[in-house]
């Protein structure tokens, strides 16, 4: 893992390199063990032994807009806090029940869902707010035969 985020930093970052050399605390591959039904890439997570280090490397993606790996793309991201992680997997019960019924959502950060009904995306930030939302949503878009479904904002 090491190597790789090394290769990745003197593609796209040679004069980060040259000043001061990052250093790894800690390298590994998410999910453990590959999917052979789901085929996707998998993450590398780097856990740099200096703060200031993340930071720089990351303003330098933002400015740089195309960071590659042996001439692919690939998107660096920063970590979530513990409290912004929390938020988002309480929406994971919501976000289910939405996927099964093929409305394609979302989770915007820190922590907000975003779907698409009939054409119409709605942000929410409340889950009880939402869920008392798809429900009438989706049993007036079932009754109407045609009508457009309105989404409060």
């Amino acid at each position: 893992m090491e190597n790789v985020f090394q290769e990745i930093m003197t593609e796209n970052f040679p004069e980060i390199e040259k000043k001061k050399p990052t250093q790894i605390q800690d390298a590994h591959r998410v999910p453990g063990k590959m999917n052979p039904r789901r085929p996707t890439p998998r993450h590398i997570i780097i856990k740099l032994a200096n703060t200031n280090d993340k930071i720089r490397i990351l303003k330098a993606a933002r400015e740089r807009q195309k960071v590659t790996y042996k001439g692919t793309p690939i998107r660096l991201a920063t970590d979530f806090s513990t409290e912004t992680h929390q938020a988002r997997r309480e929406w994971d019960e919501i976000f289910k029940v939405m996927q099964r019924k093929g409305l394609d959502p979302r989770i915007l950060y820190p922590a907000r869902l975003s779907i698409k009904i009939e054409g119409e995306i709605g942000n929410f930030t409340d889950q009880k707010k939402t869920k008392g939302i798809y429900l009438h949503q989706t049993s007036n878009a079932r009754n109407a035969k045609g009508s457009t479904v309105k989404i409060k904002k």
